[in-house]
């Protein structure tokens, strides 16, 4: 007789279990005195802050990174980034595979939910892949920075390299070279080349890296139809990825040309640059280059607006995601036009990815809403910077309007809550909680015609 399981957890409690346990892992490490640069234990609610804010990728800090943690704390910060990024399942995975251990169906089902995959076959090889990627990825980008950082820091640019590489990838927006992220790198073009391009790259999401690489390996057997033969996934990613990473920099540009505060006394090219990087960081990196504070309030609302949309599906982005934003405006326009199908680039889009969109979105603004509101409630604050603030910690971004330190205990366990609510999903917090199964009854309720909008 089989003996029942005392806890039973479904592939997404899994998952959401396994980002807490190494929060409190890290935060147990950070809290250690020899985490501390000056031999002083550092508070827990601050060491927990900190563990949460790495293992979500997102970047907001209640004390300097750079000068509060030893060599040990960074080290510790960034594994739970790494780890953070890659995530918990993939991880633990690519260590069984690279001790050749077999991987069960039961670790298959793991990953694909927490890489949101639409079939089990070729796990093993997508980790691999996965793995081997972001690693090469990073370490050219260690490398690339250490061009500037070594001559800089000398041998202690090594590290600042490898650090930087990593936490821009993974979109979390941490760093150890000042207090004030890369303010004194904003007219640095390879700095702000380097980081953009990292953050892109790991934002994307990894189904584009290889549908790309499909693309280019038969670049010769497709006469030029290069992008007409990506997946619909990957157009969706690729065209909403490029438009608002070009118009928001383009908003940028106009709204902050004459601020005093920020771009005014910069020439037409570095204003450019600046203004890109705007663009490009709002989509959950966390660097600056420009104090959020400075900005005029129309960037900083546009900055909102690119926060909560975020990265694409399958990568180390935050935020409700580009594809689900563009299914529910394309669905929107569709239902505008009294059309009953929903579809873009000639594919019509199946009708459980719009509910998941709407249900997304729904989801994430109600966790926004109330943030904000207790945010409100437990800290003396401008609203737009507590608007700010939450949309941050919820999209995982990591900018903030120099709130985030002035943070109360309360405030900071707000923040702590939204940013794990925001890296494993809504959605995935809802599914997690639904343990109940349907009874699968064929009676149905009736239906009755509502007025709507």
């Amino acid at each position: 007789m089989r003996k029942r399981q005392l806890f039973h957890f479904s592939t997404t409690q899994t998952i959401m279990l396994s980002f807490l346990l190494a929060i409190l892992a890290g935060s147990v490490l950070l809290a250690l005195p020899v985490s501390s640069a000056d031999g002083e234990a550092v508070s827990y609610i601050d060491a927990l802050f900190t563990a949460t804010t790495a293992v979500c990728v997102t970047g907001l800090v209640t004390v300097p990174t750079v000068s509060t943690w030893s060599v040990f704390g960074q080290a510790v910060i960034l594994v739970l980034i790494q780890v953070g990024g890659l995530g918990v399942i993939t991880i633990l995975s690519g260590l069984l595979i690279g001790l050749h251990r077999r991987i069960g169906i039961g670790d298959r089902m793991l990953i694909q939910d927490a890489f949101n995959l639409n079939t089990l076959s070729g796990i093993v090889k997508f980790i691999r892949k996965v793995l081997i990627g972001t690693f090469v990825v990073e370490g050219v980008g260690a490398v690339l920075y250490m061009t500037v950082f070594v001559p800089e820091f000398g041998a202690r640019g090594v590290w600042i390299s490898v650090f930087n590489a990593v936490s821009a990838f993974c979109n979390a927006g941490m760093d150890i070279i000042s207090e004030d992220s890369l303010c004194g790198y904003a007219l640095d073009p390879v700095i702000n080349i380097v980081t953009c391009l990292l953050i892109v790259f790991g934002g994307i999401g990894y189904i584009v890296w290889w549908d790309v690489v499909r693309v280019w390996k038969n670049r010769k057997k497709l006469h030029g139809r290069y992008f007409r033969s990506l997946t619909l996934h990957s157009k969706i990613a690729l065209s909403v990825t490029g438009f608002l990473i070009f118009a928001g920099a383009a908003a940028f540009f106009v709204f902050e040309y004459d601020n005093p505060l920020t771009m005014q006394a910069y020439s037409l090219p570095e204003k450019a640059m600046a203004a890109l990087f705007q663009s490009v960081t709002t989509r959950t990196a966390g660097f600056a280059t420009i104090p959020q504070q400075n900005l005029t309030n129309a960037s900083a609302i546009l900055s909102l607006l690119l926060m909560f949309i975020g990265g694409s599906p399958v990568g180390t982005a935050g935020g409700v995601k580009t594809v689900t934003v563009a299914v529910l405006l394309v669905s929107a326009f569709a239902a505008i036009r009294n059309r009953e199908e929903t579809s873009l680039f000639h594919r019509n889009i199946p009708k459980h990815a719009v509910g998941k969109a709407v249900a997304v979105v729904c989801m994430s603004f109600l966790i926004l809403f109330a943030s904000t509101v207790l945010l409100a409630v437990c800290t003396e604050a401008d609203a737009l910077d507590l608007a700010y603030e939450a949309v941050s910690a919820t999209a995982t971004v990591g900018l903030t309007r120099n709130l985030t330190p002035a943070l109360n205990i309360w405030g900071k366990l707000v923040i702590i809550i939204t940013m794990y609510l925001g890296r494993v999903g809504p959605i995935s917090l809802v599914i997690a909680f639904h343990t109940r199964k349907e009874s699968g009854s064929i009676i149905k309720n009736p239906t009755e015609e509502i007025s709507v909008g």
